[in-house]
């Protein structure tokens, strides 16, 4: 899995009234960040914002399925993110829109120990 750079490009100058966005690859995926917070991951072709239980009605609403891959036994692994909607790709409010809900979504996260 590799991640598109323009994709990338895109979400920094849409969300920028967010804050500041940064990524780091992970997996062959990239992970981006809003002031450090995670709150998307973008693959070869899209981008999938975090999810939780306050806002899963909204993405299924919308028809936004679960990021999946194939783990290393061959099971599809889903995970607590959601494919954003077309529109996201060319309309940055509606960039805005999707990602603010990540942005909530990951607040209400619990913290994660750190590795010691």
């Amino acid at each position: 899995m590799a991640y598109d750079s323009g994709l990338i490009a895109w979400a920094r100058e849409a969300l920028e009234p967010l804050g500041t966005i940064t990524h780091r690859p992970m997996m062959g995926a990239a992970v981006l960040y809003c002031d450090g917070l995670v709150f998307a991951v973008v693959d070869e072709e899209a981008i999938y914002f975090k999810n939780d239980t306050v806002t899963a009605p909204l993405w299924d609403e919308a028809g936004c399925p679960p990021f999946t891959f194939i783990g290393k036994d061959g099971e599809t692994v889903s995970m607590n993110y959601r494919r954003a909607p077309d529109d996201v790709y060319d309309d940055a409010e509606a960039m805005q829109r999707w990602a603010a809900l990540a942005l909530e979504a990951s607040r209400r996260a619990p913290a994660k120990k750190k590795r010691g």
